[in-house]
Parts: C-alpha cells; sequence; structure tokens
C-alpha cells in the first residue's frame, strides 16, 4: 500500500485535517493547532514535504488535483471506519479543501475554506490575477532566484500562478461547505473573491478574525470561531 503524504498529528477528538497556505508549509501554525488540539484530532497536511526535510529540493509545477488527492489519501490513512472528517484550508489549502469536497466527498463532514485566491472567476478575473501575480511576485523578481530555498520561493515559483487560475467545481452538497474571510479584509481582493465563491458554490460565508494571515496573528481567536463553526455543522447535520 503506497505511504500516504507527510502530515503531522496532534489532539484528539473528531478529525479535523487542516491544509496549509502557501506551498503548503505548517510554519507558525502551531499556536493555531495547540488550540485546535484540545477537542480535535488535528491532522496537518504537508503536500510538499517542504517541513519534512524536502525543502531545497526540485519542486514541479503544481496541480490542485494533486494536493486534494494526496489529502484525501491521508484521510483514508487517518479516518476510522465509518468516520467523517472536518477539513479547514486557508488560502491555497483552501483552493485544495474545495478541490477535495468536490472530488471526495463521501467522507467529509464539513469543509471550511479560508480566501481562497480563485480570483479567476471573478468577472474581471484575468486582470484580478495579473494584479495579484504582480503584487505577490513582482516583475523584477528574477525566475529562478529561491524557487526551492524558501517555502515562499515555493509559493511564487510553483504554486500561485497554476493555483489562482483554478475554477472550483461545484459540489453536491453546498451544506457542507463554509467560506470564510478576514474581517480586516473587507474592500480587499480576497474578501470579494470568497464572497462571490460562496454565492457561486452555495456555501455559508462568514468572517474570521484577522486577514489573510488571520491563522498566525489570531490563532486562538481563530481557532475558537473555527472549532465552533464546526460544530454548529454538526449540530445542523445531526
Amino acid at each position: 500500500m503506497t505511504e500516504p503524504p507527510f502530515h503531522d498529528i496532534t489532539g484528539s477528538g473528531p478529525v479535523l485535517l487542516i491544509v496549509p497556505g502557501g506551498a503548503g508549509h505548517p510554519m507558525g501554525l502551531g499556536p493555531l493547532t495547540e488550540r485546535l488540539a484540545s477537542g480535535f484530532t488535528v491532522v496537518t497536511y504537508d503536500p510538499l514535504g517542504l517541513a519534512h526535510g524536502r525543502l531545497g529540493k526540485p519542486v514541479p509545477e503544481q496541480r490542485v488535483a494533486d494536493w486534494s488527492d494526496g489529502a484525501h489519501r491521508v484521510l483514508e490513512a487517518v479516518l476510522p471506519a465509518g468516520e467523517s472528517a472536518y477539513v479547514f484550508g486557508t488560502s491555497s489549502g483552501g483552493i485544495a479543501a474545495l478541490e477535495l469536497l468536490a472530488r471526495h466527498p463521501e467522507r467529509l463532514a464539513h469543509v471550511v475554506a479560508h480566501e481562497p485566491p480563485c480570483v479567476t472567476l471573478l468577472p474581471d478575473g484575468a486582470e484580478r490575477r495579473a494584479e495579484l501575480i504582480d503584487h505577490l511576485d513582482g516583475p523584477e523578481r528574477p525566475p529562478a532566484q529561491g524557487e526551492s530555498a524558501t517555502p515562499m520561493g515555493v509559493f511564487l515559483a510553483r504554486v500561485l500562478r497554476p493555483f489562482s487560475a483554478h475554477v472550483p467545481a461545484f459540489t453536491a452538497d453546498p451544506g457542507r461547505l463554509s467560506l470564510v474571510a478576514g474581517s480586516d479584509s473587507r474592500g480587499q481582493l480576497l474578501h470579494r473573491t470568497t464572497e462571490v465563491l460562496a454565492e457561486r458554490l452555495g456555501g455559508a460565508f462568514a468572517e474570521f478574525p484577522g486577514g489573510h494571515l488571520g491563522t498566525l496573528d489570531h490563532p486562538v481567536e481563530f481557532a475558537d470561531l473555527l472549532a465552533e463553526t464546526l460544530r454548529s455543522s454538526a449540530r445542523t447535520s445531526a
């Protein structure tokens, strides 16, 4: 049997799979996962193994479907028979979480996607995507600079372009989906994108603490609201 992709497990309770943003490196998520671990078995997925000794190795162009399938393999390895998992993904990880729900919904209880940068679905998506890439990457950055040496380098070189071009597929059960944006992101591109995604996919929309990096800047408040969102979804579906 093929080994599941890199992941770490902490805590106890219902399984909560976390898909980090950027290049999938879980750096900085310790306080969030520690808070969540009091009520959940937190499984932190590291799709490229960057936190498990693979930082600095060559990385090919990334595909959303590969991250989604890897997340599914992790769940198959850790989920007890007959149980369903919660999933939380932020930024690029939110895109992977949406794809996971669309492709492998059978064992998912609820998915929360935080500011997934699927900007191409906007009416002016091509322009907004170009602006996003220019803002994050910059026109003066040499293509090979830091591509595999840092998580940000991997994100800029191998994740940003293919993921921001992704258009999420519809899910058959939008009641199991929440799209959330940071309260500090109001008026910004990814807040608007998240609202439009909720309308298109039929999922609930809510605001969480902080901005795009709310998981890092407000880990306790963010974790508590995430936990309550997941528990509420369980009560609603019961």
